[in-house]
């Protein structure tokens, strides 16, 4: 048979999916011991996200009536449509599903993968980490790991120091795009990068494959600027309450001690839309009904989204994230 003919077969292996399977029920299990509901929102959504680090997949529908069709998203991520069940009163949720975002494809990216997204009222990050390490433990032994894989702590600014011996709050540009460049970054002539890509530059590159090396590393406390949907700390405006999870060098995990002012969220997004016009990138609504659902008021929470698909390849020793999907983007 041809290569092409072959292309019917899953990517991973029936083993793989059984290993996999039994994570998944393991997550539910979890869950529910802890009265967490499990809710469905929408695949397709009214408005992409104004990040511009994420491409949201445009679905175009045949209008119902006269008219043009109105233009539909894949989601990047639940979060949106949860807050406002958040805000409707719903409690502590959780949600597995699939999610889709544009111009990801790599040994860890598939367009398609799955997030386990869960928000906690009246959890701070400290709460929040110690829950996502207790259930990646519970998920890695349901897949069969020996021994449960140690927790630690760091802080971004601990992380930077350590990699690169540059405070990421107080360096200068040149100093950060010295580093980035030793780091291999080559900026286009006549262009002076902004300091959040030369950080995350130097995270990606410099910084995140050397965390959770035989361990579970958090690292809390991004830089303001990199808040997204975070509140800052009031101990430290420079800082956001948000946390990453890395494992083998690999990101696993971005929680958020979530922010529930509408008026400082719309600012960030209406910010984002003046990046993504300076990157030359489409310009995007932002979602109105989220910052109708802060304002109608969302409860004190945390909340934080985990890639279910590269903690499968964690307990499994898979090294490309194909080996653990049924069908990988090339197969679907």
């Amino acid at each position: 048979m041809s290569g092409s003919a072959e292309l019917w077969r899953p990517s991973a292996s029936l083993p793989t999916l059984r290993r996999r399977a039994a994570m998944l029920a393991a997550a539910r299990s979890f869950f529910a011991a802890r009265q967490l509901l499990e809710v469905e929102t929408p695949v397709m959504v009214n408005a992409a996200v104004t990040d511009v680090h994420l491409q949201s997949a445009r679905v175009e529908l045949e209008p119902v009536a006269a008219g043009a069709p109105l233009p539909r998203f894949l989601h990047t991520s639940p979060e949106y449509a949860m807050k406002r069940l958040l805000a409707a009163g719903s409690g502590d949720i959780y949600q597995i599903c699939h999610v889709v975002r544009g111009l990801e494809r790599s040994r860890l990216h598939n367009p398609e993968f799955t997030l386990i997204e869960w928000y906690r009222l009246g959890f701070g990050l400290e709460e929040l980490m110690s829950e996502v390490e207790a259930l990646v433990q519970a998920l890695l032994q349901a897949a069969g790991a020996a021994l449960p894989l140690p927790g630690e702590h760091l802080s971004y600014r601990e992380a930077f120091l350590g990699a690169v011996g540059l405070d990421p709050l107080e360096a200068s540009l040149a100093e950060l795009t010295a580093a980035a460049q030793s780091a291999g970054y080559r900026p286009p002539p006549g262009r002076s990068p902004p300091r959040d890509e030369l950080l995350e530059l130097l995270m990606a590159s410099a910084i995140g494959p050397r965390l959770g090396r035989g361990r579970l590393t958090f690292v809390y406390g991004y830089p303001a600027s990199q808040a997204a949907l975070a509140r800052l700390d009031p101990r430290d405006p420079r800082t956001a309450r948000r946390f990453e999870l890395y494992s083998e060098g690999v990101e696993l995990a971005n929680g958020f001690h979530e922010l529930t002012d509408a008026a400082e969220q719309r600012r960030r997004f209406e910010a984002d839309q003046r990046e993504r016009e300076r990157s030359g990138l489409p310009g995007l609504e932002i979602d109105a009904r989220l910052l109708a659902a802060l304002e109608a008021g969302l409860p004190d929470c945390a909340g934080v989204a985990l890639g279910f698909d590269r903690l499968v390849m964690l307990a499994t020793g898979a090294t490309h994230i194909e080996a653990v999907l049924a069908f990988a983007d090339d197969r679907a």
